[in-house]
């Protein structure tokens, strides 16, 4: 069986995946990285994810962990059992967005954590789970509790990423793509992107769901991740 390895967000851990690591089959021993913490690039981390679990691979990545899953497929697609891939995108950074996480940057430098990340919330979550304020309470002292450091790196390697695009389409092992059908900041159309490139993927959408799929729809999540983990491992399933 090969090992599964989840992969948090930007300024994320392994709180991401409280709920999904109960649910999992024990068979996998699934492990969250904390690769983001220890690297500047997404090439770093990805180097690191393969250097510190071995045999064949199953990489579970969210938003900057899918970045990273797809950057591990590229520097060692014989080691790629399968990627789960939730609210990602394997697009360059725009100009846009690289304009808009330099004001960030700015912010970051003088403490000013609260100003960027509170207001986020209403990008990262659709309207009605940003209207739980116990949810919305454990998504900031997630990304708050990263600290200045860890979000101004983890936003420059997000910036410099890698256009995963370019070899996507020569990854053979099976693929999940996972995406809120409300996502503002990965949005569906990059998930589109990743179908047309992934015939092998199985697609699922998550309703009323923004960036934050394993937060917000728990239950949705573990469900397509178990069907997706007993269909490709069959005696995962037992």
């Amino acid at each position: 069986m090969p090992n599964l390895v989840l992969l948090p967000g930007l300024a994320c851990d392994e709180r991401l995946w409280e709920a999904q690591l109960p649910a999992l089959p024990s068979v996998f021993q699934a492990r969250v990285s904390d690769a983001q913490t220890r690297n500047d690039t997404i090439e770093g981390m990805a180097a690191t994810v393969l250097r510190e679990h071995d045999g064949p691979l199953v990489l579970c990545g969210a938003s900057m962990g899918g970045m990273v899953a797809m950057e591990a497929a590229r520097q060692a697609p014989e080691r790629i059992a399968g990627l789960a891939l939730l609210g990602t995108s394997a697009r360059p950074e725009t100009p846009d967005m690289r304009e808009l996480r330099e004001g960030a940057i700015e912010h970051f430098e003088r403490g000013e954590l609260r100003d960027v990340i509170e207001p986020n919330v209403y990008f990262a979550f659709h309207p009605t789970q940003a209207a739980d304020p116990v949810l919305v309470q454990r998504y900031l002292d997630i990304v708050l509790g990263a600290g200045a450091v860890q979000l101004i790196s983890q936003n420059r390697a997000v910036m410099r990423r890698p256009d995963a695009s370019l070899h996507l389409s020569t990854l053979r092992a099976p693929v999940l793509l996972m995406c809120g059908d409300d996502d503002r900041l990965a949005p569906p159309e990059c998930t589109r992107e990743m179908a047309a490139l992934l015939p092998q993927a199985d697609v699922v959408w998550v309703p009323q769901c923004g960036h934050m799929l394993t937060m917000e729809k728990p239950e949705f999540v573990n469900a397509a991740l178990n069907a997706w983990l007993a269909k490709q491992f069959p005696s995962s399933a037992a």
